[in-house]
């Protein structure tokens, strides 16, 4: 199982213009073989930020996820909205529990 964790900072003013492409992204993701949870959440504390929360079976599922035309839709619409965007990959296996 992978996680992954990507945080996107939004230039101001452009949440409104993301929700649409946003949620196609969200449901055409939801969709994918090996998908078990893809989520958005947009932050109470700063309203340039965004938080994709993911889970997936495999390595070869996110790869896959990587070249599905509703990601390339999301990249193309977010791409003039896009101030910085950070994506962090956990494998459970690897993380020592504290």
């Amino acid at each position: 199982m992978i996680y992954v964790v990507a945080t996107l900072t939004i230039k101001p003013g452009s949440l409104e213009a993301l929700r649409a492409p946003a949620a196609a992204c969200v449901a055409g993701t939801r969709k994918e073989k090996g998908c078990i949870a893809y989520e958005l959440f947009h932050s109470l504390a700063d309203p340039e930020k965004l938080v994709f929360v993911e889970k997936w079976e495999t390595r070869e599922a996110l790869t896959a996820h990587s070249k599905q035309p509703h990601l390339a839709a999301w990249r193309e619409a977010s791409g003039p909205h896009l101030v910085s965007r950070t994506i962090e990959i956990v494998h459970p296996e690897k993380v020592k529990e504290f």
